[in-house]
């Protein structure tokens, strides 16, 4: 076996008016962590859909232990050692866990002449593997119950049981917890010691310097450059990924909290016992109220209760002083509330639609001549000037949006929103899964609503950006609203930390 366990060379690949990659390098030693990293748009879960034979290359070799192999689709990557775990989970909910983690090469017994799934030995095999990965979820119970960081442990607990010798991990951690995070490090770190080589995609900059031992840096769907991690600061992986110095963060705040109460929720309790119960807050106009705490505080169960997901046992919503009966997100719409949702695949964008409906599906009701025939020279204006104004990266409005980089659907998610003019708009994780650069784009987005007078709500579990843009902390634990800061001086990571580990 020669220096490197896996060697991508000249890879291009091209969509409908976007050359997503463009002669694009990628080497990678055994036993060793490899952080990919680049802006949103730079082309890194492309190049991994072209090595795991999701996408099929325009040009380009894939090395496996120095010998030139050809990938097909993702059954012939499994079979040749590789592993990925998707940035986007797509998982089967009313599912067992076992048989997420089997599905599409579930052990088989024979009974007569023909040939059934061994339940049996599935279960057998699966406790196992979480065993392995010291994951200590019921191999049963079905895959709906868990939450979404659980998920994504489950994913990666099939990738251990898979026995690969290359991992792909694209933004494993973007739904983890603090302690699920050090539980993921831990199994990279045995894999690395079993000689096994991981590609490590990730915005964490304080993760990339932990756990990389190489970082490769791609920009524009080109390849930069390739360092030792130890020889890279954070502001030099910063300024290789997006061309220049990026500073200030989080913009300066150009916006002025008012008296007036936007929306005000009273004494909300869930259906559900376990869930959100007697939470009771206020967010004024031009205000950001930040909400913290830790996965599973059901801060995302408490927004969606607000706007109509799911249901309220009992309490009351007031909008701009009216107290409002939403039983369904039509009501909260037509109340003048917008849901940004974490989860941008499984309930934010629409797929197999184009960027323009997906952002006038919440206006097209608004724009019909005749009552029944769609108005497009006016939709089209609206989505035009939407593209224009949140430099939205795309070819055209009837692009799919399912081609477009995660930060760029999250635009166009905003845009929707932003199409209905809503008085209040819940962001729950805005800035999950995109880059730096991304995420500036994305916060001063937030501080023009904030400074036309909209009330924004944003859920955050990166503990910098809810410190860094909130006007206001609320923070929950365990479905109760524990604490509230008020006071800047006051907002810090401890104090934050405190009311949500109050018991």
């Amino acid at each position: 076996m020669g220096e490197y366990k896996l060697e991508l060379k000249n890879v291009s690949k091209s969509f409908p008016g976007v050359k997503a990659l463009d002669g694009v390098q990628l080497s990678i030693r055994p036993g060793t962590v490899h952080a990919l990293m680049g802006e949103n748009g730079a082309g890194k879960s492309t190049l991994m859909k072209c090595l795991f034979g999701i996408y099929k290359m325009d040009t380009g070799e894939i090395y496996i232990d120095g010998q030139k192999v050809t990938i097909n689709n993702p059954d012939e990557a499994m079979k040749m050692g590789i592993a990925m775990v998707h940035q986007e989970l797509q998982p089967i909910p009313a599912r067992t866990v076992a048989e997420n983690m089997y599905l599409g090469r579930f052990p088989m017994k024979g009974v007569g002449p023909l040939k059934m799934i061994d339940h049996k030995k599935m279960y057998e095999d699966t406790r196992h593997w979480l065993d392995e990965v010291k994951m200590d979820f019921d191999e049963k119970a079905l895959l709906g119950t868990l939450s979404m960081g659980q998920m994504q442990s489950v994913e990666i607990a099939k990738a251990v049981s898979q026995e690969a010798k290359v991992v792909i991990l694209d933004e494993p951690t973007s739904s983890l917890s603090d302690n699920e995070v050090e539980t993921l490090f831990r199994i990279m770190n045995d894999l690395r010691d079993k000689g096994v080589a991981m590609i490590y995609i990730s915005h964490k900059m304080d993760e990339i310097k932990r756990i990389a031992d190489d970082v490769t840096i791609m920009r524009d769907g080109t390849y930069v450059g390739t360092w030792p991690a130890a020889d890279l600061t954070i502001d030099d992986i910063i300024t290789k990924m997006v061309g220049r110095e990026l500073t200030d963060v989080y913009p300066p705040k150009r916006h002025t909290v008012s008296d007036e109460v936007v929306l005000e929720a009273k004494d909300i309790c869930s259906i559900h016992e376990k869930s959100f119960q007697h939470c009771s807050f206020k967010v004024r106009k031009g205000e950001i109220l930040g909400f913290g705490g830790l996965v599973g505080a059901q801060r995302s169960e408490l927004m969606e209760g607000i706007f109509g997901y799911r249901n309220l046992e009992s309490g009351e919503i007031y909008v701009n002083g009216e107290k409002r009966d939403i039983k369904h997100p039509r009501d909260a719409m037509n109340a003048g509330i917008g849901l940004i949702t974490e989860d941008r695949r499984g309930n934010g964008i629409f797929g197999c639609l184009s960027i323009k409906d997906n952002v006038g599906i919440s206006i097209y009701n608004k724009h019909l001549q005749g009552g029944f025939v769609l108005n497009h020279p006016a939709i089209n204006k609206i989505v035009d000037d939407s593209i224009d104004k949140l430099s939205i990266k795309t070819p055209s409005m009837n692009e799919h949006i399912s081609n477009l980089s995660g930060g760029n659907q999250q635009k166009v998610i905003i845009s929707r929103w932003l199409a209905n003019d809503p008085d209040v708009l819940i962001m729950d994780e805005p800035t999950r899964g995109i880059d730096v650069g991304a995420k500036h784009e994305i916060y001063e987005i937030m501080e023009d609503l904030a400074a036309q007078g909209k009330a924004i709500i944003m859920i955050s579990s990166e503990m910098a950006e809810l410190l860094g843009m909130s006007d206001r902390v609320c923070v929950m634990c365990n479905g109760k609203l524990t604490g509230e800061i008020t006071e800047q001086a006051d907002m810090t990571q401890e104090k934050v930390m405190q009311y949500a580990t109050q018991f």
